[in-house]
């Protein structure tokens, strides 16, 4: 991970789940939106963000393939931020223009999936006294970004249609046949949740999954809800 300051102690706070969250001690940025979404008929997409903090904040951007433990430097994905650096000053905005430079080009027949990160650090308080002796806290939003290719087949909101599901035993199978990635929230049996295990799991493009079910049951009884390009919970019957 790369810091603005090596000499500084750190503390991360990892917003990984695809949603947002705004509370006391937690990052100071609020970014507009849970998720991105790349058109691929665009030029470039943009993701507005504003400080909330009483002080400047220094914010770096960049994007990972889902390893949130690797440099930044040492990545390489087919998109350009900019401004990957930049100061936001208290109770003002910051607009990150995000290009797809095509190398390495992404498949054209699927959409593809990566992760936008903004660190923050705080400035520090000059008139503190003890200024040496205070960490230096930073804060790391991740958020979704999705590539879908000009002319993708089907619709994102369909997607979660095209699961199809199989009970075996304490386990339920599902497999994604639509060309988008379906993020599970929940697996319910008659209303009840059933297993703990799915919260924010997302499927790929003709990717199977097992989840492990608390209960067993016929399959007419089982539901479940996904995250749409909003950050909204919608709900759907489980099909075979």
């Amino acid at each position: 991970m790369l810091f603005f300051s090596k000499k500084a102690a750190t503390v991360y706070c990892a917003l990984s789940a695809g949603m947002m969250m705004s509370q006391p001690g937690h990052a100071s940025i609020v970014l507009d939106g849970t998720r991105v979404i790349y058109q691929g008929s665009k030029s470039q997409v943009t993701l507005s963000l504003t400080n909330k903090n009483a002080r400047p904040v220094l914010i770096q951007s960049w994007i990972d393939t889902g390893n949130e433990n690797t440099s930044p430097e040492k990545i390489s994905v087919p998109f350009v931020i900019t401004p990957p650096i930049n100061r936001v000053d208290s109770n003002k905005g910051q607009t990150l223009r995000i290009s797809y430079t095509g190398v390495p080009a992404l498949p054209t027949d699927k959409e593809s999936v990566f992760w936008l990160n903004v660190l923050e650090v705080p400035a520090k308080d000059k008139n503190s006294d003890d200024i040496k002796q205070k960490l230096n806290v930073v804060f790391r939003t991740r958020i979704k970004l999705f590539y879908r290719p000009e002319g993708l087949e089907g619709k994102s909101s369909d997607a979660p249609e095209q699961l199809h599901w199989q009970l075996n035993g304490k386990n339920a199978t599902v497999q994604n046949s639509s060309k988008y990635n379906v993020t599970i929230f929940s697996v319910n049996f008659k209303d009840k949740n059933i297993t703990s295990e799915t919260a924010g799991k997302m499927l790929a493009p003709g990717e199977t999954k097992q989840f492990p079910l608390n209960n067993t049951g016929n399959i007419d009884g089982l539901s479940f809800s996904t995250i749409n390009d909003y950050g909204a919970l919608i709900d759907h019957k489980a099909k075979r």
